[in-house]
């Protein structure tokens, strides 16, 4: 089923929730200023307009992983002078702030175009497992890319570091699995009221429980794409759309042979997953999430590129994901 066979489009009253990859929003071709993160946010609104202008909901989240990873470099460099953040508070403020440019950025592009549709952030926390296993082994990438000969000298330092995909060395974090989205009903309400929400940037600020119920924040990085696929879930979402910077999910990725995959089902990317086709730095958590989406009730689940996000919408663009009959 990877052939080119245009798949079937959700109808106009479909519940959407959209992810916006981190690199999407800040792409390695830019150095971080706020003037380019403005250009690209308004880039982003652009490609999602034909998405805000549907009648049906639409939740937007959104990756971190450059944003947070430059955080964590800022505090490296001056942390004989300014006190260092703890994780979950650098993962709130790269929400409050992506979300910020996004929200603005939508708000513009539906005013130009005679929308009077509303644009609201919400910030996220995201419950995790104190015991989850992935607080002894960090293994999610985050921030800008380094020479092997740049990163040592950060390892020697006390940095968590990986070897990501071939593409450099990042700072590596502990990446637990959401448990309990604690912000799900307003989110919800919100959505139904016919509200573009912004919600569970960074794949959510990660918190975690105590005896007596109390939330308490926690060093980890949550993976955007299983927030997102979890969030979906929860709220009885029809359709997950990953947008990224592919235009489609590919096999044999970067070798000969590489081919890029059209229509896809369970099972054949159950199977190249398997296989080991997909880096675990950079596609194999979408695919983990799409997966996941499916296996829990979604109906259809997207990858493609932010830029051919109505395309991939309407079943023209895009890798899809179908369940099997």
């Amino acid at each position: 089923m990877t052939s080119a066979a245009r798949p079937a489009s959700a109808d106009s009253s479909s519940r959407v929730l959209v992810a916006v990859g981190g690199n999407a929003t800040h792409p390695d071709n830019i150095t971080g200023t706020t003037e380019e993160q403005e250009v690209v946010a308004a880039n982003a609104a652009r490609a999602l307009l034909p998405l805000m202008q549907r009648q049906g909901e639409l939740i937007v989240t959104h990756g971190n992983g450059p944003v947070v990873g430059k955080i964590l470099m800022r505090q490296i460099l001056t942390r004989d002078k300014v006190a260092p953040m703890r994780l979950d508070i650098c993962v709130a403020h790269s929400q409050g702030g992506i979300a910020y440019l996004l929200m603005q950025a939508m708000e513009n592009e539906l005013a130009s175009a005679g929308s009077k549709r509303i644009v609201a952030c919400v910030l996220t926390q995201v419950e995790v497992d104190r015991d989850d296993p992935a607080f002894g082994n960090p293994s999610k990438p985050i921030g800008p890319f380094f020479k092997e000969a740049d990163a040592r000298p950060l390892i020697a330092q006390g940095s968590h570091m990986m070897e990501d995909a071939g593409r450099g060395w990042r700072y590596a974090v502990a990446s637990p699995r959401p448990r309990a989205i604690v912000n799900l009903p307003l989110i919800d309400t919100m959505a139904r009221m016919g509200t573009i929400v912004i919600a569970g940037g960074g794949g959510g600020i990660p918190v975690v429980r105590d005896a007596d119920g109390r939330l308490h924040g926690v060093e980890a990085v949550i993976d955007k794409d299983l927030t997102s696929a979890f969030m979906a879930n929860l709220l009885g979402i029809d359709t997950l759309m990953i947008l990224t910077s592919v235009p489609r999910v590919a096999i044999n990725f970067g070798k000969p042979g590489q081919r890029e995959l059209g229509t896809v089902s369970v099972r054949e990317l159950e199977a190249y997953q398997a296989e080991g086709h997909f880096a675990r730095g950079s596609m194999a958590p979408k695919i983990d999430a799409v997966l996941r989406f499916l296996a829990h009730g979604g109906k259809r689940a997207v990858i493609a590129h932010l830029e051919q996000a109505a395309a991939a919408f309407e079943g023209d663009a895009g890798t899809h994901v179908v369940a099997e009959s």
